[in-house]
């Protein structure tokens, strides 16, 4: 059975940090590409940040320069690093697994954000 699952969310004022992790297990987490996700109320689902297995990573223009997507194979986790948040973070933050091989698509189940001004 897979499971990823969201910890680290919380309240925070603006210009504050947080660090979102992503623990897995059912799935070769290597083989992954690792993302993170976000769902503001009202709003569709968007990307923040995705690594590929190989590392490469991938910011949404909003948060770039503020937050630092990273992972550890040995540890099948998955790391947000948010810095310098904005009340415009705030938001539902989604962990995903991603491989294009099998076309297997995994989706933890969510951990709420809220950045106070």
């Amino acid at each position: 059975q897979v499971q990823l699952v969201e910890s680290g969310g919380g309240l925070v004022q603006a210009g504050g940090s947080l660090r979102l992790s992503c623990a897995s297990s059912g799935i070769i987490f290597r083989l992954y590409t690792l993302g993170w996700y976000r769902q503001a109320p009202g709003k569709q689902r968007e990307l923040v940040a995705t690594i590929t297995s190989g590392g490469t990573t991938n910011y949404a223009d909003s948060v770039k320069g503020r937050f630092t997507i990273t992972r550890d194979n040995a540890k099948n986790t998955a790391i947000l690093q948010m810095n310098s948040l904005k009340p415009e973070d705030t938001a539902v933050y989604y962990c995903n697994a991603f491989r294009v091989a099998t076309v297997s698509d995994y989706w933890g189940q969510g951990t709420q954000v809220a950045v106070s001004s």
